[in-house]
């Protein structure tokens, strides 16, 4: 498997698990506003990074 694949497969499922706990966060209103907007602005980069890197890389072998 090619190392940016892995990288963006990481990347991916770290912005999903930024984006569950930010939802979670919001709904239980625990944390400060400032922080959950940090986390689902980190966890939509993170996500949309690693999805485009996954996409964009060519699998050759």
């Amino acid at each position: 498997m090619n190392l940016k694949r892995t990288f963006g497969t990481i990347l991916t499922i770290l912005g999903i698990i930024g984006l569950i706990y930010t939802a979670v966060s919001f709904v239980q209103q625990s944390g400060d506003t400032r922080t959950v907007i940090t986390l689902g602005v980190l966890g939509v980069v993170f996500f949309f990074t690693g999805i485009s890197l996954v996409r964009t890389t060519k699998d050759e072998s």
